[in-house]
């Protein structure tokens, strides 16, 4: 699987999935950084197939309206650390890589994972 990270959220969750063996890009890797827009997001998230992790409920309207970005894993946590949001990536990662085999909206918040389309 194929990963874009948004700015809200740590670079070290891309490596995390890297580490998993899946190809993961943070927004910071870009050319135009953290200033990357989520037009531009979206755009290389469809032509390279990247499932986008973002806290942005701007990507939650895009792919309901637009059918953008590729795929959302959508993070509903509320203000939690880093380390926080890692333990909870590394204790769902395997069930979020087969629910987006057959999905394309994910919420993953605290205590459960939630299909949204």
């Amino acid at each position: 699987m194929k990963w874009i990270v948004d700015a809200q959220l740590p670079k070290k969750l891309a490596a995390y999935v890297r580490e998993q063996g899946d190809d993961a890009v943070h927004t910071l890797d870009m050319p135009n950084g953290n200033a990357t827009s989520d037009e531009e997001i979206c755009i290389i998230s469809l032509r390279e197939q990247r499932i986008v992790i973002s806290k942005d409920e701007d990507f939650i309207q895009s792919y309901f309206v637009r059918q953008t970005p590729y795929k959302l894993l959508f993070v509903c946590t509320g203000n939690i650390s880093n380390e926080e949001l890692l333990r909870l990536m590394k204790a769902n990662y395997s069930q979020l890589q087969t629910l987006f085999q057959e999905h394309s909206v994910i919420e993953l918040q605290q205590t459960l994972v939630l299909i949204r389309d």
